[in-house]
């Protein structure tokens, strides 16, 4: 009778490691925007754009190209670059970027590189994250991709004004950056809409970010928060957007990739995604995702691309997909590729006599419901973490300054505005009673819905959400 037991036991262990095992090696990359709706083309448009936009970062000479995409390049005139920042010019501080203004677009782009395998400086910022979560506006954000874009604006906010305000009020800023740069690009975005009015009174609506293969820098309140700013852009299986936190992670998954992934797939088993979801160290990739799709599981080759997008809150790319794909996937020029070929297949269906299954005002505000809901249901999720908190026992806060702790002298540099507007937003949640998390739209009509969620942490701790009209 034991011996039927231990074989019994040991036929259901091996089933349960055998379901495991199936269901991790034939996840694949499309499962994870499954149930996302499809993209429209105004919408995944300027994504293309900022995809070229970065890739001409890359040339020292737009006049004389070397690596433009086929068939009509860049499509970027060189007299329009501001400015071209080397390696030389941001000191190790951050990656490259390059700052032009399409006057066809009415845009000011600032596009930054992305992660450079050959310099240590770029490691040194995408691991400049210490275990003591970095506060920002209510979330946790990664602090060195923070600093990077601190440093930038304190550089380049003067110039991109100027611009914006020589072109007139309909021209929109844009961030745009692929893997590192991306976070970068991300958090520039995130800090300029807490000040629009040191860009000259743009409109939050005006300014966009496209986050290209992000690496994950903000936590999931701040990733839906800033949904409706930042845009990221996800091809297929790519590793970046789903490696987690520590970004330590992030080079054993380039060199040691089976051993990881064995890892990671063990620990994420066994770990509840509500856990996951309350962990505020725990980072993801920004804003709204596009999920370009190429390959369908079980078949051979590449499909023409589909794009989904959505806010997602649970399910936001937690899975790493064991394929062979998932480097190819982080590559700029690929990205590029199959981005442009989405959204010639979506303009072809758009242009034709077929009326849109969904008029453009409708459209809008279908998306605008969806960041609410998205909101919403982020902030139900954080009460009952912050609910959960109370009853433990009261911790130390840990500040992190933010300026580069070197022992050169020439890094001793005073405070500019732009840190102390950064560490402004860091402390507010330290020294308020309550914090708010608030999803809305500078000079929107007054018609329109804006979400208002407000903590109350020491009366009840219950989550009371106000509609505005």
């Amino acid at each position: 009778m034991p011996a039927a037991c231990c074989g019994g036991l040991e036929c259901v262990l091996c089933a349960t490691c055998a379901r495991w095992a199936w269901r991790r090696c034939s996840h694949a990359g499309a499962h994870d925007s499954a149930s996302w709706p499809p993209a429209s083309a105004p919408d995944f448009a300027p994504i293309p754009r900022a995809c070229r936009a970065i890739l001409a970062s890359y040339e020292d000479d737009l006049s004389h190209p070397r690596w433009a995409p086929l068939p009509f390049g860049y499509r970027i005139d060189p007299s329009s670059v501001i400015r071209r920042a080397t390696y030389a010019d941001t000191a190790d501080r951050c990656p490259p970027y390059l700052i032009y203004f399409d006057r066809y677009n009415s845009e000011v782009v600032l596009a930054v590189r992305g992660l450079n395998l050959g310099r240590g400086a770029d490691y040194r910022l995408l691991l400049d994250n210490r275990p003591e979560p970095q506060h920002f506006d209510g979330g946790y954000v990664h602090r060195g991709l923070l600093k990077a874009a601190v440093w930038v604006l304190n550089r380049e906010a003067e110039t991109l004004r100027r611009v914006l305000m020589e072109a007139g009020p309909e021209c929109r800023l844009v961030f745009a950056g692929h893997s590192l740069g991306a976070g970068v690009a991300a958090m520039m975005a995130a800090v300029a809409v807490n000040c629009l009015d040191r860009f000259g009174g743009i409109a939050r609506e005006r300014v966009r970010c496209y986050a290209v293969a992000p690496a994950r820098c903000m936590s999931i309140d701040l990733a839906v928060k800033y949904a409706d700013v930042i845009h990221s852009v996800v091809l297929q299986d790519d590793f970046l957007p789903r490696t987690p936190t520590p970004l330590e992670h992030i080079f054993g998954s380039i060199f040691c990739l089976p051993c990881l992934l064995f890892l990671v797939c063990m620990r994420d088993t066994f770990m509840p995604e509500v856990k996951m979801l309350k962990d505020p160290k725990r980072l993801y990739a920004p804003g709204r995702i596009y999920h370009i799709i190429e390959r369908r599981p079980c078949s051979c080759g590449r499909m023409p691309p589909d794009v989904k997008t959505a806010i997602p809150v649970e399910g936001r790319f937690e899975h790493i997909v064991l394929s062979c794909n998932a480097m190819y996937d982080h590559s700029l020029v690929w990205i590029e590729r199959e981005a442009q070929k989405a959204l010639d297949r979506m303009q072809e269906s758009y242009d034709s006599m077929i009326p849109p299954t969904q008029p453009i005002i409708v459209r809008d505000q279908s998306l605008d419901r969806e960041y609410k809901d998205a909101v919403e249901k982020t902030a139900h999720l954080m009460t009952k973490h912050n609910d959960f908190s109370s009853n433990k026992e009261p911790h130390e806060e840990i500040y992190i300054p933010l300026d580069y702790e070197q022992n050169d002298m020439s890094y001793m540099e005073p405070k500019s505005d732009w840190e102390e507007l950064v560490e402004k937003l860091s402390n507010d949640d330290d020294e308020a009673e309550g914090y708010e998390i608030m999803a809305k739209s500078s000079n929107r009509d007054v018609n329109q819905h804006s979400l208002l969620h407000t903590y109350d942490q020491e009366d009840s701790g219950t989550c009371t959400v106000t509609l505005i009209h």
